[in-house]
């Protein structure tokens, strides 16, 4: 995955073509609909259940050589109308539609649905602005959409969008986008392409919890996994960003040797841990700073995130995770200094299982970026239990679109800083490094330096100086300390926390520390 994907997948069959209002914004454009058919989820479960026991047929692009020639300046200059802005039935969302072009070549089918009948929305080329020159008017009648986007009240900017595969995304609580979410994810991460499961169709419905804004259908297919599921998207959620309720039913054509469920997909080149390896004048540049976990037994671990020079695959065993999430907890512009895109507004999105997941493990995968274009990180739940052929899997869960992963009792880790090790003013300990991590909340009232203990474990490695926790002069934070050099040519695993007469007063830092990274070989 080595650049941000923009390709969506889905074939398109034209059904007989009449207009029909569709709440559009002035009705000047009526929406055009294909004729009426039965729509219930359960009827959709069975047609992914019933496509899972067929071959995989890979969808028919149209008009690909005119497709092609829509490039990024030619798709920028295609503006869907504001006047054809419709809310589907039962609803007060505002949908636009997302046109084709050279990186959205397979189409989706697109339905709006009114309580048990969905009808097709039609392509047509008054739906969107575009120059006269423009490629797309060459674009016969019968192609589809690349996907919709949903718009704030007054058509004010999107705050949720569905585009390309099985991606989506909101823009959080700062109106910002940044990470995408997807429905799937298939042998991610491995020595061979990763499998891109897409949605090939989607049906716009009414809200079925009280508060939500639509309910999204979609239909999703791949090589090797079928599925059906159900969105409920909610904006302006009572935890102060967006909620996307998802249920996902899986059928499996064929057995696969790594599935996804909840995957998140983010971007990280450097921080303020790693800054002297980027090459950009910004401090930081980052969608996400660590991968943060709320096992099944309590525990919270907070890893922060690597830009390897090889892809790695780390795995956290757990058994029915309270959650998980990739989270953006630097908020401070001036660590960015970013006024274009806004790091420091990037959201968070939390993973929070519904019902019983059992067995697996959270895994984060780690790709080589060398600059802010490329989606280098991947999150996601891996069942122990991965299927096979003719397998069914269900999954419930939550994703919060917030500012930061939920609040603990314990403190939580706000930087990690790497240099070499030593004390100021003496000599540098040779062939090592010092890692320095700040904490913030937790319950340390009354507590000083020589109160609390630091603890610290590391594997493929060894600690050369005392692991030290202090308050930090000045500030409500507190600071953990510690010397280390690595054995070997393999990356080292590191824990550290800070505890109380047994008792744990921090969330548990979690490090991989990558030869490459070594500031003491950096120097050298």
């Amino acid at each position: 995955m080595p650049t941000r994907r923009t390709v969506v997948a889905g074939s398109i069959s034209l059904l007989g073509m009449f207009p029909l209002r569709v709440s559009a914004q002035d009705g000047s454009h009526d929406l055009k609909l294909g004729e009426p058919q039965t729509f219930r989820f359960e009827t959709l479960i069975q047609r992914a259940r019933e496509a899972a026991q067929r071959p995989y047929e890979p969808p028919h692009i149209i008009a690909g050589d005119v497709l092609e020639r829509i490039d990024y300046d030619a798709h920028w200059k295609i503006r869907y109308r504001d006047d054809a802005t419709f809310s589907p039935p039962g609803t007060n969302a505002e949908v636009q539609l997302f046109h084709q072009g050279r990186y959205f070549k397979e189409p989706v089918h697109l339905f709006v649905v009114d309580g048990v009948e969905a009808r097709e929305i039609l392509y047509s080329k008054t739906y969107f602005d575009m120059p006269d020159d423009s490629p797309a008017q060459e674009l016969p009648s019968n192609i589809g959409f690349a996907g919709f986007r949903v718009m704030r009240p007054g058509l004010k900017p999107d705050w949720v969008s569905f585009l390309g595969a099985s991606y989506f995304r909101t823009d959080g609580p700062f109106g910002q986008y940044g990470l995408s979410a997807r429905g799937l994810a298939i042998d991610t991460g491995l020595s061979r392409p990763e499998e891109f499961p897409r949605f090939s169709h989607f049906y716009l419905a009414a809200p079925q919890e009280e508060g939500d804004d639509l309910t999204v259908y979609a239909l999703l297919d791949s090589r090797s996994i079928t599925g059906a599921y159900r969105f409920g998207l909610r904006r302006d959620a009572p935890d102060g960003g967006h909620t996307t309720s998802v249920s996902a039913h899986l059928f499996f054509r064929r057995a696969v040797e790594r599935l996804g469920i909840a995957p998140l997909t983010s971007m990280y080149w450097y921080s303020e841990r790693d800054e002297r390896f980027g090459t950009d004048w910004r401090p930081e540049i980052h969608d996400s700073d660590g991968l943060a976990l709320a096992t099944g037994s309590g525990e919270r671990l907070w890893r922060p995130l690597n830009n390897p020079l090889i892809p790695r695959t780390s795995s956290f065993a757990d058994n029915n995770p309270r959650g998980f999430g990739l989270v953006q907890r630097d908020r401070e512009f001036l660590h960015y200094q970013d006024d274009g895109v806004f790091y420091d507004r990037r959201p968070t999105v939390w993973v929070e299982p519904i019902g019983d997941w059992g067995e697996g493990a959270v895994q984060l995968v780690e790709l080589p970026a060398d600059d802010e274009t490329k989606d280098n990180i991947v999150a996601y739940w891996a069942p122990a239990n991965h299927g096979g052929e003719g397998a069914e899997m269900t999954f419930d869960y939550r994703l919060h679109w917030v500012d930061q992963d939920p609040e603990a009792v314990v403190a939580r880790v706000i930087s990690t800083r790497q240099g070499l090790a030593g004390a100021p003013g003496q000599p540098v300990i040779p062939n090592a490094d010092k890692m320095v991590i700040d904490f913030e909340g937790g319950e340390f009232d009354g507590l000083g330096r020589g109160d609390v203990e630091a603890v610290v474990s590391i594997a493929r490695g060894k600690i050369v100086s005392e692991a030290e926790a202090w308050p930090v002069v000045g500030t409500p934070y507190w600071r953990l300390s510690f010397g280390f050099e690595l054995e070997g040519n393999e990356p080292a695993e590191v824990r550290a926390f800070m505890r109380k007469d047994g008792k744990a007063l921090s969330e548990t830092w979690i490090g991989q520390i990558l030869p490459s990274r070594m500031i003491t070989k950096a120097t050298k």
